[in-house]
């Protein structure tokens, strides 16, 4: 069942089906659409980009030493906006087909022009992302974030900063999910590593980097 929050909005949990289209939660709004690409555009696009994107393994320092991001990742866009992040810094490569044509299909609901994106590619089910917010100085305030799934249904995880809050995401092949409003500011959110067998998940995040 889900709950109210202080604005009267509905809070919801683990176990209810996150609703399509808006929904309003506190210090935030989030737009999921489970099925926004048909399966065969869907199934074609996973191919592409598994094939033609230079996926990359970055690391971070961390209690001394060189520590490899837990998935593969790359950085697409205007060749003057790099992203920092996690102690790297990524310079944009160019536009390809496929981003060009996920974005021109996703910014008219987003509303906004994206000149960025943040590939991630799970291989497994040891792959993940830890909690963190998308609200680096680049994005500017309230910025709005487009993420966009191909390949296996994986949990996206969102945690309130300040009430501890938690919602559960089933982000599945073909979905866009899109995170706008103060969000970023307070609420954190991550893909955690799964037991179960899956198969590779391409995600792309795409914003506007200032």
């Amino acid at each position: 069942m889900s709950q109210l929050d202080i604005f009267g909005n509905p809070v919801y949990s683990n176990t209810d089906s996150f609703p399509i289209g808006l929904t309003k939660i506190e210090n935030g709004e989030i737009q999921f659409y489970p099925n926004f690409f048909p399966k065969s555009e869907s199934d074609i696009l996973l191919k592409a980009l598994k094939d033609n994107i230079k996926w990359k393994q970055e690391s971070m320092n961390m209690y001394g030493r060189r520590i490899d991001f837990p998935r593969l990742t790359a950085w697409y866009g205007e060749n003057d906006k790099p992203y920092s992040f996690s102690g790297i810094t990524l310079q944009p490569l160019a536009w390809n087909q496929e981003i060009l044509q996920i974005k021109e299909k996703i910014e008219p609901l987003s509303g906004v022009v994206f000149n960025s994106v943040l590939l991630n590619l799970y291989r497994s089910g040891n792959d993940s992302i830890s909690w963190h917010t998308d609200a680096e100085k680049e994005l500017g305030d309230n910025p709005i974030i487009a993420s966009v799934n191909f390949g296996a249904t994986r949990k996206f995880q969102l945690k309130h900063i300040k009430t501890k809050e938690k919602l559960e995401i089933e982000l599945t092949h073909g979905s866009l999910l899109i995170m706008q409003g103060e969000l970023q500011h307070f609420w954190q959110h991550q893909v955690p590593k799964t037991s179960k067998p899956v198969n590779e998940r391409v995600n792309l995040t795409f914003r506007v980097i200032k």
